[in-house]
């Protein structure tokens, strides 16, 4: 394909991000409009010719969920019949990925329906970031992408955090993804084991590993209120950490998770900008970005390239 033969657009979700992939991939955002009917209903038109293109769309999964992902879809079904030749969903938070199994009766699996959702619109092709579950990948029958954030995390961790370290999963499910930070890093490895009475309500914390007199980092895919992450530092401080730090893929930080996380006992929080982040006074909240990472994918994907090297972590 020619450079020509290239369109990126973008929704109304985190137009920084996209503007800064644009930026590093020196190709100007696609012209559209992407605005609402006066009864909330979602109106796009796609400004330029696309017949035969090779089309990304940079939609995150940002509040309002909702709107987030009907302006994906409108813009994808608005692509695909103006004859767009691939369409490609970048989208750096999954929403609806937090209900991948059926873990109750009579419950959905939001995150399945999304992807049918997704394909039936007329996508070709899903870029995303750190899902909250692996196996979301196979709810799809069109190649998925699934980029990790550590080569961004990794280095900035190894930079800014030296000697006794311990990193800490907050479940059970992370600790894979702990194991692995921890053994790039040199460091020690903990464990919070938790049993939860419901969803959102935790009856038992305990921590399983050393963190006495050590700077503790709890990692994670995601921060949503912020009233477990900060239960969990109480937790590891009582147990002798010196400081505790959370770093996580995606800041989604609901209600007043902000507020909560300043005036709690944490001494930082390192994010991605996955998601658009408004600190709101927030002097603990880092955020990195993962535009380059984004945009290598985008470039070596249109070119038909490899994109294997982006899971390679170099300091």
């Amino acid at each position: 394909m020619q450079k020509d033969d290239l369109k990126i657009f973008t929704g109304n979700s985190n137009p920084d991000l996209a503007d800064k992939i644009c930026e590093i991939l020196k190709h100007p955002c696609g012209k559209a409009v992407v605005s609402k009917f006066n009864d909330g209903e979602v109106r796009v038109e796609i400004g330029e010719n696309v017949r035969g293109a090779d089309v990304y769309v940079i939609q995150t999964g940002a509040n309002p969920v909702n709107d987030s992902l009907m302006e994906l879809l409108v813009m994808i079904d608005a692509l695909k019949r103006a004859s767009a030749g691939r369409i490609t969903a970048v989208i750096p938070y999954y929403a609806y990925s937090r209900q991948e199994r059926k873990g109750k009766p009579r419950a959905p699996i939001s995150a399945k329906l999304v992807a049918d959702l997704l394909v039936a619109a007329g996508v070709s092709r899903i870029l995303t970031m750190d899902l909250h579950a692996s196996q979301i990948q196979g709810f799809f029958n069109i190649p998925v992408d699934n980029l990790f954030a550590s080569p961004i995390l990794l280095p900035y961790l190894k930079k800014n955090f030296a000697e006794d370290v311990v990193i800490v999963s907050p479940d059970t499910g992370g600790a894979t993804r702990a194991k692995a930070y921890a053994s790039r890093l040199g460091t020690d490895l903990a464990l919070i084991y938790k049993s939860r009475a419901e969803v959102g309500k935790i009856e038992l914390m305990n921590v399983v590993g050393d963190v006495k007199g050590k700077t503790a980092i709890i990692l994670d895919d995601m921060i949503d209120t912020g009233g477990t992450l900060i239960r969990t530092c109480d937790l590891i401080l009582g147990k002798g950490a010196s400081k505790v730090f959370s770093c996580v893929t995606h800041g989604i930080f609901s209600g007043d998770a902000h507020e909560k996380i300043q005036k709690s006992n944490l001494s930082g929080v390192i994010c991605t900008d996955t998601l658009p982040v408004d600190k709101n006074g927030n002097s603990k909240l880092e955020v990195l970005s993962t535009a380059e990472i984004f945009a290598h994918a985008i470039k070596n994907i249109h070119n038909n390239e490899s994109i294997s090297e982006l899971f390679e972590i170099t300091y």
